[in-house]
């Protein structure tokens, strides 16, 4: 049987922003599906311990005032579910995340804000994955396809129904969803087994980033950086201050 066909564990955040180095975690989801069912579902609710911006409420509707008399603290939800993630790829269960690059980042990066182990760390030092990210397949198997590539228009495009954009299980629940129909669509995709396709995954993406990185340059940005990592950026280490000498 395909890949697309076994339980998939569907994963979504909903954030303060959109910089995953910088953004914090608001609401997180991780729901379990098989044939188009819901087999399980979490749902955590976050105190990010930062301000909600005005734009971010508006797209997700969480306020702030809500996140700090409801929400759990920010450290415990970021520990939980990494422990969630990492059960299911102990168990060799795909994650599907849609932009994965971003979601599993951002949760990097709150974890050791935090001062947890790293997703690697609670995998006994294995690699993270097999991870499936629908919006990187979708954009090499149907490359040239005009019109935007988010979730809700790369539902329409597959035929997926969205119940409730940015309520991160409704959005953890269409990626599984998207990620089905594009295997069924494309047998190259269906075909692959989760760890191959995982790798493919990785490919596919350092060749958009290096395509969009000279596409912006040759629009006058000389110095545009993609980042062509995949499913997870780390960040770059900071600087060594510079030394200096004191002078009598």
């Amino acid at each position: 049987m395909h890949w697309h066909g076994e339980t998939l564990v569907g994963f979504d955040l909903e954030t303060t922003g959109t910089e995953p180095f910088e953004a914090r975690i608001v609401t997180a989801a991780v729901v379990e599906v098989r044939d188009g069912r819901t087999l399980a579902r979490r749902e955590w609710l976050a105190d990010p311990g930062v301000r909600i911006p005005a734009q971010a409420s508006a797209i997700h509707g969480i306020s702030n005032e809500r996140a700090a008399a409801e929400g759990r603290p920010a450290r415990e939800v970021a520990d939980e579910v990494a422990d969630a993630l990492a059960g299911y790829w102990t168990r060799g269960v795909p994650v599907v995340a849609y932009n994965a690059a971003f979601d599993l980042t951002l949760l990097t990066a709150e974890l050791r804000r935090h001062g947890l182990p790293s997703l690697t760390e609670r995998l006994g030092g294995a690699p993270v994955g097999p991870v499936v990210d629908p919006y990187t397949i979708d954009r090499a198997v149907d490359r040239y396809r005009r019109g935007k590539r988010n979730l809700e228009a790369v539902c329409a495009e597959y035929g997926v129904v969205l119940d409730g954009a940015h309520e991160a299980a409704a959005d953890a629940l269409a990626a599984v969803l998207v990620a089905c129909a594009i295997a069924e669509r494309h047998a190259l995709v269906a075909r692959l087994a989760p760890r191959e396709l995982h790798a493919r995954q990785v490919e596919w993406y350092a060749e958009w980033a290096a395509d969009f990185q000279d596409f912006l340059r040759r629009k006058g940005s000389p110095d545009a950086v993609v980042d062509p990592r995949w499913p997870l950026r780390q960040p770059e280490p900071a600087p060594a201050p510079a030394s200096t000498t004191a002078t009598g």
